[in-house]
């Protein structure tokens, strides 16, 4: 035994070599044998190890089991050429030969040129069939040739489906679910083979098997999946369209059935069976038991799915909640106290997490530096690019001397970490609250608004490119005068670009007038008329950016 040969559900096949001392198979990046996309492993699922000239394997605790030539692998057993390991969706075969003579594990064959639905081989059903066939039996004029069937179909089977209920009745994992369902159907119509297959965007994706290289019709496939008929072939050596199939020959294949996993009208699978035993065949009550089995199954898939999603969901939003927490700490829960100044921020994202980040750094001699971040794209990922800005800052404003120095730094430290599709705009400046005089650098942010004493207004000019692109960008400094009763505005586009239904923006002159109205209030009032105006024009229309807003009133000292 000198290879190992890996099948995947894809119909892939891998060959490694048995060299070393240990392979571990499972879903961790850090084991030898990493299949970090497949669900049903454990992180360190099966571990095949080294003992003399021999080899072993064994379970490492796996959620899911390890399955050794069909049985469950419970203690460190020997391994000899031709085993076959399943764990997860993987079949491992111990023979370095196995590449040479086993197919994967599905094939679609090419379209057969017609199902001959009169041929005494082949049964062509549904749900709905079975169903009124079932009415028909019960009925006190039926024939004593369908008093029989149905009696047969009750006596014989129907044990099989009270056990199907029963046991799909349990919480089960959708991968175990997958296994557990194909293992009942194989057990009920006393088949030999089988595989499970959902639909996946489209596209048929093997989830569980017992046996390996499937070679199913597509005419087969395309019936179930377009018309939810299931199929049934008696006898494939009386069937002229599938009897010179080579593939039908090479796996003595006799008998097969192919069912659609069915809940109401929409299929979201199939499952297909088959057997060589030429004295059991399958019958029409083997195909209608499969039927009502499978249909059983897809509405427990669909349950399972729909739980999982929403456990998913809640999983999600309780790290939301959380990670917005942490965030919210983040960002200043009150203005410092600033001799001269009047100062209040304010921060509310569009979703439970935002890109938008605001903070002060008093220093001595009644100065106070201003930052107002805007990390492009919403969510998650500008949160975590926003955290990371908020950490660049903290260490660069200790004591700027040179605004357009802090900002060239934040602006090359930010482009060695920054996805090539972001990007963050930055207002930083400096406020004196005994000469008013403001110092600031924009990198691509909206220009800043002064309302003065009077009423009158104006934007902050001046800048550069945003961070983040570029690290090679040189930044300038700039410098303009606050008298006292003057008011600035630092904002994000999430205030001026606020729509209501007909997609009409605050803009910037909204903005002018909220805080003319408002300039003698304090800066908490005036922050909060902001807010209030900008809710009012959305009028009910949702939020669809953070908003961020800082105010800072030059007052007498």
């Amino acid at each position: 035994m000198k290879e190992l040969q890996i099948l995947s559900p894809d119909g892939k096949s891998r060959m490694i070599p048995l060299e070393g001392n240990r392979l571990c198979l499972g879903r961790s990046t850090t084991v030898e044998l990493s299949y970090p996309n497949d669900s049903g492993l454990s992180r360190q699922h099966t571990l095949l190890e080294r003992e003399g000239d021999s080899w072993t394997v064994i379970d490492m605790g796996s959620k899911n089991g390890t399955m050794l030539n069909g049985q469950p692998l419970t203690a460190k057993t020997p391994l000899k050429s031709g085993d076959r390991i399943m764990a997860g969706h993987l079949i491992l075969i111990c023979d370095g030969m196995a590449s040479r003579t086993t197919n994967p594990v599905v094939v679609f064959d090419a379209p057969d040129p017609i199902i001959d639905e009169s041929s005494s081989t082949t049964v062509i059903t549904n749900l709905e069939s079975i169903m009124r066939a079932d009415e028909a039996a019960k009925a006190k004029d039926a024939s004593d040739q369908t008093k029989s069937q149905a009696s047969g179909f009750a006596s014989n089977q129907v044990a099989a489906l009270i056990r199907a209920g029963n046991e799909l009745s349990g919480n089960r994992p959708l991968p175990e679910l997958f296994r557990f369902i194909l293992e009942l159907s194989i057990d009920a119509v006393k088949g030999d083979r089988g595989i499970l297959l959902t639909l996946e965007n489209g596209e048929l994706v093997p989830q569980a098997n017992k046996g390996e290289g499937f070679h199913i019709s597509s005419t087969v496939r395309n019936r179930v999946l377009d018309s939810g008929a299931s199929v049934l072939v008696c006898d494939t050596a009386n069937d002229e369209a599938l009897r010179e199939r080579k593939s039908i020959v090479e796996q003595n294949i006799r008998s097969l059935m192919a069912v659609p996993l069915q809940t109401g009208k929409q299929i979201i699978g199939i499952i297909y069976i088959d057997s060589p035993s030429i004295l059991r065949q399958f019958t029409a009550n083997d195909l209608n038991l499969l039927t009502v089995m499978a249909n059983v199954a897809a509405v427990r898939i669909e349950h399972t799915r729909l739980a999982e999603m929403e456990r998913a969901k809640q999983i999600m939003a309780r790290d939301l909640d959380q990670a917005a927490e942490i965030q919210q700490r983040y960002l200043p829960a009150v203005a410092p106290t600033i001799k001269g100044l009047d100062l209040a921020g304010h921060n509310a994202p569009c979703r439970t997490v935002g890109g938008d980040y605001f903070d002060f750094f008093p220093y001595e001699g009644s100065r106070v530096a201003m930052v107002l971040g805007d990390v492009s794209g919403k969510g998650m990922p500008a949160s975590l690019l926003m955290m990371g800005l908020q950490a660049r800052v903290q260490a660069l404003a200790e004591e700027p001397k040179n605004l357009a120095h802090v900002m060239t730094r934040l602006n090359r430290l930010t482009s060695a970490n920054c996805p090539a599709n972001r990007f963050i705009t930055v207002f930083f400046c400096i406020l004196n609250g005994e000469t008013g005089e403001l110092t600031f650098c924009n990198a691509g942010h909206n220009p800043p608004l002064i309302v003065r004493a009077n009423g009158d207004h104006e934007q902050l000019e001046g800048g550069g490119p945003v961070i983040g692109i570029l690290p090679s960008i040189e930044y300038q400094e700039y410098k303009i005068g606050l008298e006292v009763g003057d008011t600035l505005i630092i904002y994000s586009d999430g205030v001026t670009e606020a729509a209501n239904a007909e997609d009409d923006e605050f803009e910037t002159e909204r903005l002018a007038e909220a805080v003319r109205r408002n300039r003698h209030l304090p800066a908490t009032q005036i922050v909060e008329a902001i807010r209030k105006a900008v809710t009012d024009h959305a009028a009910g229309a949702p939020q669809s950016d953070d908003i961020t807003v800082i105010v800072a009133r030059r007052v007498a000292a």
